[in-house]
């Protein structure tokens, strides 16, 4: 055979004789390594010359070294500060788990015996290689060392942040601003703060939660509305956190005794930038901060990313394109009200119409819509700047919420008299926002005569595309959440979270979706209301319009195999 010719040996020589690589190839990779310092089998994974997992088998049982599945290691597992960073990217090895007298080792290459020796002379212990695939390797080399840069809080006690420098490095009404990565400021503070508002970006997190506890503190995202804890930084560092996001929102540090709000803007490019609006509450223990993330992208999303049905889509987009009228939001805080108004806004949003907002506080800045933040202190609340608006000539007004009967008595008259009103309430479902405006005190014929469209609304989380799971359900239960026979006669398939996720998801989940009931008010809707019907009898006389409840679009979309029945049963029944 050629290969007994050239000069090769131990797994380059295996791998040529099982025909996972070609001999002149495997010369060839052997020389570049060398040339380029890099470890043979990283050199081939990384040139496509030979799949890691065949590596990884192979060199295990031409050197009898354990084989190991690095996709099922906890990474928490990890022995902290016990080797240095440089030395683990230098070998490409990582320290997995130490037991008395011994540490184990993931390596990828066997013969990298240097790597070895290096960690047991620093580390005073023994060592024994584990053998691993090469892309696995690498990536949670990664993921370990990026886990490793919270900026070394842990090191400091609060003697060390005395003389931190807390310059802001990228503030709301900035003259002067600065990419994210041109900050000048490297102290740990600075850099800890920085981290956490980039990896919310990164992540996808909607809010950001810095929290003091007696004996601990805590830093948590809401990621796809489910609050996760990502760092627990020294508990004694709290009061540093607090100012130094303080001063990056422009609030009075020294007064801790009442809530603030404040806004920090992060310029991410020339043309991105993300908003952070930014709340103190003076708890127990000292100042817990939530920094609300408001991305200007969201805003702009088209109708057709929101999730409605395609029924629902096209009520939604008549009524908004009516002459006058009102279009009501409602659902929870966090149920996505704000996205559907400013979607629609967008839609609306023409050099021939005149679009006033009165939000409290305005979220997100949009070209071409006079935007007003409500500001109580000084008398200007939802009433006042409505009736403002009425004087400057409007053709959409948008309230932000709906609270008394003033805003809502002046909102229907608006509505009343030639403008498109959009608004929101904190309701839970279509009938119970009709049955709580005439509760204010909003007169039956007025509610019928101006509303012309409600959706109630949630955020489910959606299911992760590439690792759902199929779930076989009985017909029974089908039948017991709410499906139909006809449902069942058509055929779907029920999905579910894979239990660990993927690489691309969390939790098996990736991203929300909005599960809708939108109604629009019929005639027959209009006489229940101004015979003052009851929520209930305005429910049954929507579905017999065939307009779907909250309830039965979420089953919708668990038959279309875009979210879970769990997920489902969460966002719809609390359960």
């Amino acid at each position: 055979m050629a290969t007994d010719i050239i000069p090769l040996s131990g797994l380059a020589r295996r791998l040529v004789d099982e025909g996972v690589v070609d001999a002149q190839a495997a010369l060839d990779a052997t020389e570049q390594a060398r040339n380029s310092a890099t470890p043979f089998v990283s050199y081939l994974v990384q040139n496509g010359l030979a799949d890691a997992k065949i590596i990884a088998a192979s060199a295990a049982e031409e050197f009898g070294v354990p084989l190991m599945d690095l996709s099922v290691f906890d990474l928490e597992s990890i022995p902290k500060d016990l080797v240095k960073e440089s030395l683990i990217q230098q070998h490409n090895a990582l320290p997995l788990v130490r037991r008395g007298v011994r540490l184990f080792v993931a390596v990828s290459d066997p013969t990298n015996l240097q790597a070895l020796d290096e960690i047991k002379f620093h580390t005073g212990v023994n060592t024994e290689p584990v053998l691993v695939e090469e892309d696995k390797l690498s990536a949670l080399i990664d993921l370990f060392i990026n886990s490793q840069e919270d900026s070394g809080l842990g090191d400091l006690d609060g003697d060390d942040l005395e003389d931190l420098d807390m310059d802001v490095f990228d503030t709301n009404d900035s003259a002067e601003e600065e990419d994210v990565g041109s900050a000048t400021d490297d102290t740990p503070i600075v850099r800890f703060v920085n981290k956490m508002l980039l990896d919310a970006i990164k992540t996808g997190a909607s809010d950001i939660h810095f929290e003091p506890y007696e004996k601990t503190y805590r830093v948590r995202f809401r990621t796809d509305g489910i609050l996760s804890i990502i760092a627990t930084p020294p508990q004694n560092l709290g009061t540093r956190l607090a100012a130094r996001l303080k001063v990056m929102s422009e609030m009075d540090i020294s007064e801790r005794r009442v809530p603030q709000d404040g806004r920090i803007k992060m310029k991410l490019s020339k043309t991105k930038a993300i908003d952070f609006r930014v709340n103190t509450l003076p708890t127990l223990w000292g100042e817990k901060v939530v920094l609300r993330i408001l991305d200007p992208s969201s805003a702009k999303m088209g109708i057709e990313a929101l999730g409605f049905e395609d029924f629902q889509q096209e009520l939604f987009l008549e009524c908004l394109h009516r002459p006058q009228g009102m279009v009501l939001v409602t659902g929870p805080t966090g149920s996505g009200k704000t996205v559907s108004l400013y979607t629609g806004l967008n839609i609306l949003n023409t050099p021939e119409t005149n679009i006033a907002t009165a939000e409290d506080p305005v979220e997100i800045n949009l070209e071409g819509i006079n935007q007003v933040n409500v500001n109580h202190r000084v008398g200007l609340d939802f009433a006042t700047a409505l009736r403002s608006f009425l004087r400057q000539d409007p053709d959409i007004v948008m309230v932000g919420e709906i609270r008394d009967l003033e805003t809502a008595e002046i909102s229907i008259k608006a509505a009343q008299t030639g403008h498109m009103v959009l608004s929101t309430l904190h309701t839970n479902s279509a009938a119970e926002t009709l049955t709580r405006l005439r509760n204010m005190g909003v007169p039956s014929f007025n509610l019928a005569t101006s509303v012309n469209l409600i959706i109630a609304q949630r955020l489910a989380r959606r299911l992760c595309a590439e690792c759902k799971q199929a779930l076989d359900v009985p017909k029974e239960s089908l039948l017991e959440e709410g499906f139909t026979e006809d449902d069942i006669k058509k055929g779907f398939q029920v999905y579910e979270p894979s239990p660990d996720g993927c690489s691309k998801c969390n939790a098996g989940y990736k991203g929300r979706v909005g599960i809708y009931e939108v109604v629009k008010i019929t005639p027959e809707l209009s006489r229940i209301i101004m015979e003052d019907g009851n929520s209930l009898q305005l429910a049954e006389q929507a579905r017999v319009h065939g307009f779907n409840d909250l309830r039965r679009s979420g089953l919708m979309k668990v038959m279309q195999g875009v979210t879970s029945l769990a997920e489902t049963n969460r966002v719809t029944t609390g359960h």
